[in-house]
């Protein structure tokens, strides 16, 4: 799933390229994605004619503001990724008008388009078909339960370590279930939760309370660092996840434990591991991050 970094990166390339155009109309294949109206022809009227006046993230969702007090919420969830580029309708699908890296196989399953002013479009490519999106009132989606609730994000500048330390402290979990909580931290998934522990020697396996303060203030470092060389490197695209013009990510030249399962771990040379905590699974390097007794 994108996490902070890919959805930073999305919604940076979006302001450069559709911050002020217009929606002029929309199309699917599968209208499931539209969660909320859930009626794709109300989607459609009032999604008609509103203007992109703002575009920010909050956790892992990309909020585009509106004229007349509405908001567009996309969430790529597991596979979904936006595109911006021109196609055409050809045997029942969306074809590139134009050879690149729109071509590539991950940017071929398109389910949703958006028709913009000036001849522009943006696609909603998803081989999963998880994504979800919701046209809201301004006000109601601010004042959301599912907005209320996010935690706070890792990279703002109020997020400083004493915060980090007392929401980590009073929480009983294992630390990567805790990262990865978005009531608790905005943005952070299994990729960089794995990559932040193995940076900051830290078993994902260790309870978040028993850890020293000096463990926490590596953690809190890891990831601040971590994040944002993801976000400079465009995100991480071993998977389905490409950039806004079609292109991957380049974290993969950083990446040290996520999915590296029985290759040498880069610091020790012992090999990488690979368990199930809770639904998910931990990557991490034994030696480097021993599980320590309470």
């Amino acid at each position: 799933m994108p996490e902070l970094p890919e959805v930073e990166t999305i919604v940076m390339g979006l302001k450069k390229k559709v911050l002020g155009r217009t929606f002029l109309d929309a199309w699917t294949d599968f209208k499931k994605t539209i969660k909320r109206p859930k009626d794709f022809k109300a989607f459609q009227k009032e999604l008609k004619g509103k203007k992109i006046e703002e575009i920010r993230r909050r956790g892992k969702n990309i909020i585009f503001n509106l004229s007349s007090g509405y908001s567009l919420l996309i969430h790529q969830k597991l596979t979904g990724h936006l595109l911006f580029g021109k196609w055409s309708f050809k045997n029942k699908k969306w074809e590139p008008k134009t050879r690149g890296p729109l071509t590539d196989r991950a940017n071929k399953y398109i389910h949703l388009m958006f028709f913009l002013d000036k001849g522009q479009m943006l696609a909603l490519s998803d081989v999963r078909k998880f994504a979800k999106v919701e046209l809201w009132k301004k006000e109601d989606l601010d004042s959301s339960i599912d907005m209320e609730e996010l935690g706070p994000e890792p990279l703002e500048k109020d997020f400083v370590f004493n915060r980090f330390e007392k929401i980590i402290k009073r929480r009983k979990g294992k630390i990567k279930q805790v990262l990865m909580d978005q009531k608790v931290i905005a943005g952070i998934g299994n990729i960089y939760s794995d990559e932040i522990l193995w940076r900051a020697k830290v078993s994902p396996f260790q309870s978040a309370s028993s850890l020293k303060q000096q463990e926490l203030h590596r953690i809190y470092s890891e990831m601040k660092d971590v994040l944002s060389k993801a976000i400079e490197l465009e995100g991480e695209s071993f998977s389905d996840f490409r950039t806004l013009s079609g292109e991957k990510g380049r974290f993969d030249l950083l990446r040290k434990v996520y999915q590296r399962e029985g290759e040498k771990c880069s610091r020790c040379g012992q090999l990488i591991k690979r368990a199930k905590l809770g639904s998910r699974s931990a990557h991490f390097c034994p030696k480097c991050q021993p599980l320590k007794a309470i």
